[in-house]
């Protein structure tokens, strides 16, 4: 009979072992500890923000091996992540995978019947976060996660009263102490070696100072970044008052905006591309000295990467984003603001209302201070 250690966090079954060795007499035996499942699936952004409970996480469950599910568009974040033993892109493959396995802790963070209902079937003794009752509502599973349950009901407190950050909250959700822990999203060298190829076919040296300028802002929410009338603006004062060169960052639904800016004469701006990997647009937004744009994925991304941001905020709250005092916030001034609708009715939405030269000013300030603590 094949003596197995399964609990051991170098078996595979399927293949040899990480060490090479059968588990009989080997000496690298090391028991997985607390298995943890992480769910958080989407939006992108929000697991790139999420990924601040790791070293928490592992420090209070130590040891532990860490199992994320997370959705197909946001796994490139998760996937050969240092702090996450095992990670799953959501799908049927990974559900029956988690119907058989079995977990100390699964923390359930996002509030949908998908991801709840799959923290509902997973076999775990404690579960933190939200869950799915037998009438196929989602209802929070400890007293910790009430605070955030709430932001998601009462629109008073969560455009006005809440001063909390996303962080803050869902530290609190898991039952972790918050110390404005840092986003985890290592980025490889040839990742940055690539962006900065890249670059320099574009014309942008290692000695340019420069701007980026995020047109992107998903589809969830009405305009949470400027349109090109806006966008164009701010560019020609950028360059009429700095040498800086500019780069734009967008994803294919920003075809249009990118192709009309590129095409508008303004000298030193260049486009990044429509098509780059999650990793591709990280290392290429790690390149710049200050980067404009709304409450977006660029902008977390951006964040990870500790680069100095001017952000643009209408639709959605800025009290919810946490910059770690490397960047400066500003907020649409319109009454109608945060809405958090798909679409806006009014003729000059939100983020008309942000004037370009006040922008610049943030960049020109962010820019002075470099080298400087944050």
């Amino acid at each position: 009979m094949l003596e197995l250690r399964l609990d051991c966090r170098h078996f595979r079954g399927d293949k040899p072992c990480r060490l090479g060795a059968l588990c009989k007499g080997c000496s690298g035996y090391e028991p997985m500890g607390a298995r943890v499942l992480v769910i958080k699936l989407d939006a992108i952004g929000d697991v790139a923000r999420t990924t601040p409970i790791l070293r928490p996480l592992r420090k209070k469950y130590r040891p532990c091996h860490v199992t994320w599910l997370a959705a197909p568009a946001a796994f490139g974040l998760v996937r050969n992540h240092p702090l996450i033993e095992v990670a799953l892109p959501y799908g049927n493959a990974s559900l029956e995978r988690l119907r058989v396995e079995r977990f100390d802790l699964v923390l359930s963070l996002d509030k949908t019947q998908a991801a709840t209902s799959v923290a509902m079937n997973v076999t775990a003794p404690l579960k933190l976060g939200f869950g799915l009752s037998r009438y196929g509502t989602v209802y929070p599973l400890n007293e910790e996660a009430e605070y955030a349950f709430q932001l998601g009901l009462d629109d008073e407190l969560k455009f006005r009263r809440n001063q909390r950050t996303y962080q803050d909250v869902i530290f609190e959700v898991c039952c972790l102490p918050y110390g404005r822990e840092g986003y985890e999203l290592p980025l490889p060298d040839e990742e940055r070696a690539l962006a900065a190829r890249k670059l320099r076919v574009l014309g942008i040296g290692e000695e340019d100072t420069v701007i980026g300028l995020n047109l992107g802002g998903g589809v969830m929410f009405a305009h949470k970044m400027w349109d090109v009338s806006e966008c164009a603006g701010f560019l020609r004062l950028l360059r009429e008052k700095t040498d800086c060169k500019v780069v734009l960052f967008g994803a294919t639904r920003e075809r249009e905006k990118t192709e009309e800016l590129l095409a508008s004469g303004i000298e030193g701006v260049v486009g990044s591309g429509l098509d780059n990997t999650l990793k591709q647009f990280q290392a290429l937004l790690a390149r710049c000295n200050v980067l404009v744009g709304g409450d977006s994925l660029g902008m977390h991304l951006a964040i990870a990467e500790k680069v100095p941001q001017v952000v643009l905020f209408g639709p959605t709250c800025s009290q919810e984003i946490e910059l770690y005092g490397r960047g400066e916030k500003i907020v649409a001034p319109v009454d109608c603001a945060p809405c958090y609708s798909k679409r806006c009715a009014r003729s000059l939405s939100c983020m008309s209302h942000i004037d370009p030269a006040e922008v610049l000013v943030a960049v020109e300030r962010l820019l002075s201070s470099r080298g400087k603590d944050s």
